[in-house]
């Protein structure tokens, strides 16, 4: 008996309630109803055990019935992963859209961190079915890559005006130890700037200090989220991917770009004729733009594809010595 009530205590201490919730709107229900499935149905007590698309049966809620719930307890201090079904059967699983998914290893689920025991019910909204956030929201994503940092012992945290600068509440999950990502959801058709930092920690004074040319006049990263948004991974403290972190930005002079601010193209200038490679990379280091073999002393290049944003424009003679300079496109 006393290893029963030790087990049970355990659990208990272990546990978290967590809703989720679905909303259906624009979704004809099926006649089986609306459940959920996942990889947290075992621990949440469900005997037929995870991904069974037919045993966690969501209720209809009473005042709006667009929207259908449930609460789980299980344990905290995990990711989990999870769909939502329109019937009972696997094929009735939502196609989640690809700012929502797990994308480690194309791993195509929604998924959540359940990282406090705290005495309430974890409740992230009612997400639309087969979208990406609770009416009226948006998605916004952050990422943070941490690899030239030790982390500290109470985990990697972001702070910002979306749950009001708290330092130990929003705790961020990492799928390969090195990037840290966290979703929120800020009101749709906002034109007006979201504010944040990263927290190696979780107190006020684990906030990062970042580069003086990405921050805002407060000081703090800053993001508009008129859509659904996923940031690119930052390096922890720097404005840009850790890939790029290191670059001494006094070697370029050996070439000019016009304008920057760009829109519609840029011109760069050589500082004479010779045969140059021009690369252009957005601030997750990935490549947009290779142009090799110029022998001219200048390159014009459309950026009128190119989402606003910070570029990096790197040039390299031919003796392989390269020059980098920042490009903002708006």
């Amino acid at each position: 008996m006393f290893l029963a009530l030790f087990l049970v205590g355990s659990l208990t201490l272990s546990a978290k309630k967590v809703m989720f919730s679905v909303n259906m709107a624009s979704w004809p229900v099926d006649t089986a109803g609306v459940h959920v499935t996942g990889d947290f149905q075992s621990e949440a007590g469900f005997a037929t055990g995870d991904w069974d698309p037919g045993t966690t049966a969501m209720v209809q809620d009473v005042n709006d019935t667009n929207l259908y719930h449930v609460v789980v307890d299980i344990p905290a201090f995990r990711a989990y992963e999870f769909k939502f079904v329109n019937g009972n059967q696997g094929y009735q699983q939502e196609f989640v859209p690809l700012e929502s998914r797990v994308n480690y290893n194309f791993i195509d689920n929604r998924w959540i961190y359940v990282d406090s025991l705290s005495n309430d019910t974890l409740d992230f909204g009612a997400i639309r079915f087969s979208g990406n956030a609770p009416a009226g929201k948006n998605l916004l994503r952050l990422y943070v890559d941490m690899q030239l940092q030790t982390v500290s012992t109470n985990g990697v945290h972001v702070g910002g005006d979306f749950q009001n600068w708290s330092a130990n509440e929003t705790q961020m999950y990492s799928f390969d130890d090195l990037v840290y990502e966290y979703i929120t959801y800020v009101d749709s058709g906002m034109s007006t700037e979201r504010e944040f930092r990263f927290l190696n920690g979780n107190t006020t004074g684990d906030y990062e200090t970042l580069e003086s040319w990405c921050q805002n006049g407060n000081g703090n990263r800053g993001v508009v989220a008129p859509r659904d948004t996923m940031l690119p991974a930052v390096c922890y403290t720097f404005c840009s991917a850790c890939s790029t972190v290191g670059i001494d930005e006094s070697t370029a002079a050996e070439f000019q770009m016009m304008p920057n601010p760009a829109e519609d193209y840029v011109t760069i200038q050589f500082a004479s004729s010779g045969n140059w490679t021009v690369k252009v990379s957005d601030v997750s280091g990935r490549e947009v733009v290779e142009t090799g073999n110029v022998q001219q002393s200048s390159l014009q290049i459309e950026t009128t594809s190119f989402p606003s944003g910070i570029y990096f424009v790197q040039v390299t003679d031919e003796n392989g010595t390269a020059q980098v300079r920042k490009l903002i496109i708006q």
